[in-house]
């Protein structure tokens, strides 16, 4: 509870604009042969993962409701749901991989850039109009499926989760612009 209750609501909405700047800086520098190129560690392109990468902010805006929702409830009930997740791991790896190779054909670069901006602007108004004991809610989560989900997380690291997602993958990009070396990534 006392995560929830320190959280820097501040230092999240800059690290959310630096996100942003970086997405776009992305973007806007790659040609198509570097979007069409080979990652570092995935079988995804350039595009399918930045792609991928917007999609991790698009799921917190679900995930936000989740907590809402399970936060209320006995914590036993929200464990036997992360359960049931992680059950199904490999069928959520296989959409989870196949999702951003068919997302690249419908949103290109110019709608990724403007989705990004959306889903940004609707964590800003979330994270501004969150009440601190709401912050301090939450629930388990199916750690199989990504390697920031700890077990029990509060709708305080929910917020967070995004950046740490998106500084994760920046790495694996292999743009001429990648983004800022791994130093300058805060490690939270």
């Amino acid at each position: 509870m006392m995560n929830a209750i320190a959280m820097d609501r501040q230092a999240v909405h800059e690290d959310y604009e630096r996100a942003r700047q970086t997405f776009h800086r992305l973007l806007d520098s790659a040609s198509e042969e570097e979007l069409s190129g080979a990652t570092h560690g995935t079988k995804w392109t350039n595009e399918q993962l930045l792609w991928h990468m917007l999609f991790g902010y698009m799921v917190v805006l679900r995930l936000l409701l989740l907590v809402r929702v399970f936060g209320r409830l006995p914590r036993s009930v929200s464990r036997v749901f992360a359960r049931v997740l992680d059950a199904a791991t490999v069928p959520f790896d296989r959409v989870n991989y196949v999702g951003p190779r068919g997302a690249v054909k419908f949103y290109g670069p110019r709608r990724m850039g403007a989705a990004f901006d959306r889903v940004i602007d609707s964590l800003h108004r979330h994270l501004a109009s969150e009440p601190d004991a709401r912050l301090a809610r939450g629930m388990h989560y199916p750690v199989r499926w990504d390697p920031f989900f700890k077990d029990f997380m509060t709708l305080a690291d929910i917020y967070r989760h995004p950046n740490r997602h998106f500084d994760f993958h920046r790495r694996q990009l292999t743009l001429s612009n990648g983004g800022s070396p791994a130093a300058s990534i805060p490690d939270w």
